[in-house]
């Protein structure tokens, strides 16, 4: 069909199927009866093979119409399996689509009118087999036949490639009584874009720097997708992060499952707080660039609010003291221990002290004089060394001990620290950090306490022990399940402190270097994809430092959630959201339930103009009494246009499972059909990680189900 006209026509009956059956026809005549035409061979065969090149061409021109239409309500899914996946060094695959601009916009106005809306209706046939269906559910023979139906699919599904199998595998295809897939939505909206066809739709690596945000509502698969990224990161030999709150088992098989293939199971780490037994160990406080983290990471998750904001002040402080004391005395800290020291600082103090007395008299004649101290302050009689009533409750000796420090002027800053803390009132010391307990109690208790303060001793424990630096020098896979469901406030704590411990060495990967300190390694940075699954559980004001500053340190994040109101309620502040996305170069939109989420779309573009035609018909009475003319009538189509949004809110809210919309390239809109993961590559996985697989399907219901329906023998649309 000629594209020289203004107004498209594809809402219409192919009646170029006419002239090629007449080019065809008059073809045929030449080619058999060149006399009847009174041509001589020669000339007959040029005529009529240049008939029949246009008879092909209109029959084309049909053709597309034809199956333009058909394709309005059905779109054949695709799926792809690990073996062809594409994967590439310079671009990331996403699907199949096109690019969206007016012309889809007319075409999606056009099926909106009165004319268009038949094409959008389901056959008679296709009615009454949906009746049959409901009808005979539980009927026996019905099940049979539906079973036999499935089974003769599956079998062509593995027969070779030849004329009469593609035949088969074609009509089982286009089968008009079989029901469509489950995806939900309006189909139209990228099978508008269907007559021009789909091709390889991909953004350049070099964007993701720049980080993504994916956005859809539950069940429409942004996990799938998420699955489709993971695994070419993993198969292009990236460092790979996943956070998932909540638990998806196909997600984490997937994972393990690209490990193997692309020979890097080594590498792979498997965390997870509801499976300790089989978990790797991650210390949250252990590592860091500057001291004061520690404090951060644990009071950052504690009500800031009016009146508790002074008591997370304090807090912070007694923990920074902690910290400080620990380094110095070269010992990790870890949950456990400011536990521990959160109750009873006594013992913590004991220790430095008795470092800095053994520094300033590695004789060890001070141990005498402590010991006179302390037989002086159980003098009551001495008023020289007199308790206060703040020490009072104090062990003795260590009173002692910090009374011959003072004397002996061998207190340095940390030590002062300890000692202002050790001096409170031991009963408002503890109403003051008593914010503090409740949490450090739930991070401390049951067998997930293990993998948060793991035993670095304990050569019986054969789990591995992690660390970012070390999972980026040695390009790791890490798969973190926060077991959300069962205890949102730790899994949120343990998220937290994650996405801090990260920020913070970015900042050291970009002034040094990910590989500094080791001999003949001149890499500076390394690309390190972090993709978070229902970011809005995790984000906190850590989150907001590593997508302003982690780029430069070959940070790419990849984050995905169902509403941006869900990061403005976690935040708590419209600004600080605002903050976050606009730090989002590149944003990926599926089915979204919230109109504000899906304007973030669509008010990025200009109005566009669409064509309306308009039919105008009328008569008028002749005055003309002498004349024989009685009327006179008329028939006109007046052009004329009308500005639209490009793309409407309504569109990003009715679209089918498994599509999307991206801005891509800049800011050029991408419509998108993904394709689905093949469950079959998930042969050959260990029956402990199988078994934790089940247990997560089990107890988590955000799995998508809705590839289901997919033949196992699409590779490709």
């Amino acid at each position: 069909m000629s594209t020289k006209y203004n107004v498209e026509a594809l809402l219409r009956p192919p009646v170029e199927y006419v002239a090629a059956f007449s080019y065809f026809s008059v073809a045929f005549i030449m080619f058999w009866l060149p006399n009847g035409l009174m041509l001589v061979k020669e000339s007959a065969l040029i005529c009529g093979s240049a008939l029949l090149l246009l008879g092909l061409n209109r029959f084309r021109q049909a053709w597309k119409v034809r199956k333009y239409q058909r394709g309005l309500l059905k779109i054949k899914p695709f799926s792809i399996s690990s073996k062809t996946l594409p994967v590439s060094n310079e671009r990331l695959w996403l699907g199949k689509g096109f690019v969206w601009d007016s012309r889809h916009t007319q075409r999606l106005a056009d099926l909106g009118r009165k004319g268009g809306r038949k094409y959008l209706e389901a056959s008679k046939a296709y009615l009454l087999a949906r009746h049959i269906e409901v009808k005979y559910e539980k009927a026996r023979l019905f099940n049979i036949y539906k079973e036999s139906y499935q089974r003769f699919h599956r079998f062509m599904a593995r027969q070779r490639l030849n004329p009469v199998a593609s035949g088969i595998k074609y009509a089982l295809e286009n089968n008009p009584f079989v029901p469509l897939p489950p995806v939900g939505g309006d189909s139209t909206i990228h099978a508008v874009g269907l007559y021009e066809g789909e091709k390889d739709i991909s953004m350049s690596l070099g964007d993701r720097v720049g980080h993504t945000l994916v956005l859809g509502t539950t069940r429409v698969g942004k996990t799938r997708l998420a699955e489709l990224l993971i695994a070419q990161d993993i198969r292009r030999g990236d460092t790979v992060i996943v956070f998932d709150p909540k638990g998806d088992a196909d997600l984490f098989m997937r994972m393990y499952v690209e490990a193997q293939k692309a020979g890097r199971i080594d590498n792979f780490y498997f965390f997870h707080l509801g499976h300790p037994e089989i978990s790797a160990r991650y210390n949250p406080v252990g590592t860091f660039s500057r001291i004061t983290e520690v404090a951060s990471r644990i009071a950052n998750q504690l009500p800031g609010e009016g009146q508790s904001a002074a008591f997370r002040e304090f807090v912070w402080r007694y923990v920074n003291v902690i910290a400080k004391a620990l380094t110095a005395l070269g010992r990790k800290s870890d949950y456990n221990m400011i536990l521990d020291y959160g109750q009873d600082i006594e013992p913590l103090v004991r220790d430095y002290l008795t470092m800095l007395a053994n520094t300033a008299d590695p004789s060890g004649s001070w141990k005498e004089k402590v010991l006179e101290i302390k037989e002086a302050f159980d003098d009551s009689d001495n008023r020289e060394y007199r308790v206060t009533r703040e020490l009072s409750s104090r062990d003795r000796y260590v009173v002692a001990l910090l009374r011959y420090c003072k004397d002996n002027d061998i207190l340095d800053s940390v030590a002062r620290s300890l000692a202002r803390t050790f001096e409170y009132d031991r009963g408002y010391f503890d109403k003051l950090v008593s914010s503090l307990l409740p949490l450090m109690e739930k991070l401390t208790t049951g067998k997930s306490a293990e993998l948060l303060s793991p035993d670095y001793l304990d050569q019986t424990d054969t789990r591995p022990i992690f660390t970012w630096q070390d999972v980026i020098r040695t390009k790791g896979i890490v798969y973190v399940g926060l077991d959300a469901l069962t205890d949102p406030e730790v899994a949120g704590a343990v998220g937290n402190a994650m996405f801090s411990d990260l920020t913070s060495l970015a900042g050291y990967i970009y002034k040094h270097g990910a590989y500094n300190g080791l001999p003949d390694i001149d890499i500076k940075n390394t690309a390190v994809n972090i993709h978070a699954d229902e970011f809005n559980e995790l984000i906190g004001d850590e989150f907001i430092p590593m997508l302003n500053k982690a780029g430069g340190a070959g940070f790419q994040v990849t984050a995905y959630t169902q509403t941006w109101s869900d990061v403005e309620a976690r935040l708590q502040d419209k600004a600080k959201a605002g903050q976050v996305a606009g730090n989002f170069n590149t944003l990926i939109m599926m089915r979204v339930r919230e109109q504000a989420t899906a304007e973030m779309l669509t008010k990025e573009f200009d109005k566009v103009e669409i064509n309306l035609l308009t039919n105008i018909s009328g008569y008028m009475d002749v005055a003309n009494t002498e004349s024989d003319q009685e009327f006179t009538s008329s028939t006109s189509q007046r052009e004329s246009t009308q500005q639209v949004e490009l793309i409407h809110s309504k569109h990003i809210m009715s679209l089918p499972k498994g599509q999307c919309f991206a801005l891509l390239d800049g800011g050029k809109p991408y419509k998108i059909r993904l394709p689905l993961a093949d469950s079959s590559d998930f042969d050959g996985v260990p029956s402990s990680l199988t078994q934790v697989a089940d247990d997560m399907r089990k107890h988590y219901t955000m799995n998508d189900d809705w590839y289901n329906f997919v033949p196992s023998w699409r590779d490709a649309a």
